[in-house]
C-alpha cells in the first residue's frame, strides 16, 4: 500500500480539492453512533466522472484504500475510512441532471441529498418516496439500499433506482440499467452495486423512479396498553391489505425520548404513528379501515391531522429518533441496530427485544417501519464501563441471532458496514462465497471500503 504515492498522483488532478487538514481528516473520520474515530490520510472533493476514475487509477496503481462519504449518516460506520486512504466526498457532485416527467424518473449525480431533490422537484407534481429519516446523500441511500418510513408503500432504495453510473476499482467507467421500466438483458450490474455499501464501485450518477405527489395525505397518531396490542394491530393492517403510506411504531421508552426532546406531550405508552396517501376518498376509506383495526385492539387517543405543518412536525418528530433516544441517557453514546422479521413473527421479535433490554438492565429504545417487519434499538451506553459493554454486545448479538431464528434478517436497513460482518456466515451460508469471490474479481486489489460488509476481505 503507498498511500503517499497515490496522494502524489492525485495532486495535479485535483490541486486543492485533494485535502489533508486535520480538521477535514477529522470530519470524515467520525460517525454518529458507537465506532471509534478513523482517519483517512487526504480527502478528495471530485466534481465529475472523470475525476472519479481518475482517483481510482490511481489509487488502483499504488494499492491505496479509497471509501466513499457522502453525508456521513450511516449508523454502521460503512463510511468510515479504517485503512486509512483516500475518502472520496461525493458531495460537490450534487446536481440534478436530467427530469423526464413523463417517464416519471430523474437523473441525479450521488451528492445530492434527498430533501434537496424533493425541493428541486416540488413545482413537477412527483416527488422521490424514499425517505430513510436523515437527509442522506443519495448515493449513500443506494450504495447501501437504504428505505425508511415508506418502504412500506414505495419499497426500498432497490426498487427505485432504475440505472447508474459508476467507478470501478481500476478506473473503468460503467453504465448499468436503462431509463426502461424493464429490461431482461444480462446480469443485473445496477442492482449489485445497489446494497454493495461501496466495495464493488462508487457510484457517480443514479436514474431514480418518481411518483405523483398524492392528491390528499393524512397521518394520525394513537396509543395501546401493550406493545403487543400495537404490533398486532400492524399485523392485521397489512394482511387486510390496507394501502399504508406510513405505519411506525414507537415503544414507551421512544415515546419519552419524544417528549423530553420536542416536547410532543405524549402518554408513555406504545404509540403508532401513520400516515395515508391517495385521493381524498380513498385517504378516507383507509383511515376508516385502519380505525376499526385499531379499535379491535384498543386503541385510544386518535389525533388525526390533514394539515401539512402538523404532517411535517409528526414526522420531524420520529425522523430525529436517534437524538432523542440520546436524551434519555445523557453523557453515553449509542448503539443503533435493526433487524427485519417475517410480519408474522413481528410481534415475538420486538417483545423478546424488550424482555432481554430489561433482563439486561440497559435503556434503549425501540422505534420502527413495522409496516415491513423492520425495527431499530438505540441502546445508550458507557464505552468506558467494560460491563455495560458486555451487556449491549450480549443483547445485539441476540436480536440479530432471534431475527435469523424468526426468519428474517440481521439488518433490513442500516446495512452491514463494520457493526455486523460476523453474522454474514450465519445468514447467507454458502453464498457468502460467492459475495467474497465476486469482491475478489471486480475489486482484486481490495481498495474498496476494505475491512467493510464481508469478512475475510481484508
Amino acid at each position: 500500500m503507498d498511500v503517499a504515492g497515490a496522494i502524489a498522483a492525485l495532486r495535479p488532478v485535483l490541486g486543492d480539492r485533494l485535502v489533508l487538514s486535520q480538521a477535514v481528516r477529522a470530519a470524515h473520520g467520525a460517525n454518529e453512533t458507537w465506532f471509534p474515530e478513523a482517519l483517512p490520510d487526504a480527502v478528495a472533493f471530485p466534481g465529475t466522472t472523470a475525476e472519479v476514475s481518475a482517483i481510482l487509477a490511481a489509487c488502483h496503481a499504488h494499492r491505496c484504500p479509497v471509501t466513499a462519504h457522502g453525508a456521513g449518516s450511516s449508523l454502521e460506520g460503512h463510511h468510515l475510512a479504517v485503512q486509512g486512504g483516500i475518502s472520496l466526498d461525493t458531495g460537490r457532485m450534487n446536481r440534478v441532471l436530467a427530469v423526464n416527467a413523463e417517464d416519471l424518473n430523474v437523473v441525479v449525480q450521488p451528492g445530492l441529498t434527498r430533501e434537496a431533490l424533493n425541493e428541486e422537484l416540488r413545482a413537477t407534481g412527483l416527488f422521490f418516496p424514499v425517505d430513510p429519516g436523515a437527509n442522506a446523500s443519495l448515493g449513500g441511500m443506494a450504495a447501501t439500499r437504504a428505505s425508511g418510513t415508506t418502504a412500506v408503500r414505495y419499497g426500498t432504495m432497490r426498487e427505485n433506482v432504475l440505472a447508474l453510473e459508476a467507478v470501478m476499482a481500476d478506473g473503468r467507467v460503467i453504465r448499468a440499467g436503462s431509463r426502461a421500466r424493464k429490461s431482461s438483458t444480462g446480469y443485473d450490474l445496477a442492482h449489485l452495486l445497489v446494497g454493495s455499501e461501496g466495495t464493488l464501485g462508487i457510484i457517480t450518477e443514479l436514474t431514480l423512479r418518481l411518483q405523483g405527489i398524492p392528491e390528499a395525505v393524512s397521518a394520525a397518531t394513537c396509543r395501546f396498553a401493550t406493545v403487543e396490542d400495537a404490533v398486532n394491530c400492524v399485523i392485521l393492517t397489512i394482511q387486510s391489505g390496507i394501502a399504508m403510506a406510513r405505519i411506525e411504531f414507537a415503544d414507551q421508552m421512544m415515546v419519552r425520548g419524544f417528549n423530553t426532546l420536542s416536547q410532543a406531550g405524549l402518554p408513555e405508552e406504545p404509540h403508532l404513528f401513520v400516515e395515508f396517501h391517495g385521493s381524498p376518498g380513498g385517504v378516507r376509506e383507509q383511515a376508516e379501515a385502519f380505525g376499526e383495526i385499531a379499535a379491535e385492539f384498543g386503541a385510544g387517543g386518535f389525533a388525526w391531522t390533514d394539515r401539512a405543518e402538523d404532517r411535517a412536525r409528526l414526522w420531524k418528530m420520529r425522523h430525529d429518533a436517534h437524538y432523542a433516544s440520546a436524551t434519555l441517557a445523557p453523557g453515553k453514546r449509542t448503539v443503533s441496530t435493526d433487524i427485519c422479521v417475517p410480519i408474522s413473527r413481528l410481534a415475538e421479535a420486538v417483545t423478546g427485544a424488550q424482555a432481554d433490554l430489561a433482563r439486561l438492565g440497559l435503556v434503549a429504545t425501540i422505534v420502527g417501519h413495522v409496516g415491513d417487519g423492520n425495527f431499530h434499538c438505540a441502546v445508550r451506553f458507557d464505552p468506558d464501563d467494560g460491563a455495560e459493554v458486555a451487556r449491549v454486545h450480549a443483547f445485539t448479538d441476540a436480536l440479530a441471532e432471534a431475527a435469523l431464528a424468526l426468519g428474517g434478517t440481521v439488518s433490513g436497513e442500516h446495512g452491514i458496514g463494520l457493526g455486523k460482518i460476523k453474522f454474514m456466515a450465519a445468514e447467507h451460508g454458502e453464498a457468502l462465497g460467492i459475495m467474497q469471490a465476486i469482491k475478489a474479481g471486480l475489486d482484486p486489489r481490495n481498495i474498496l471500503n476494505p475491512g467493510k460488509l464481508l469478512p475475510g476481505a481484508d
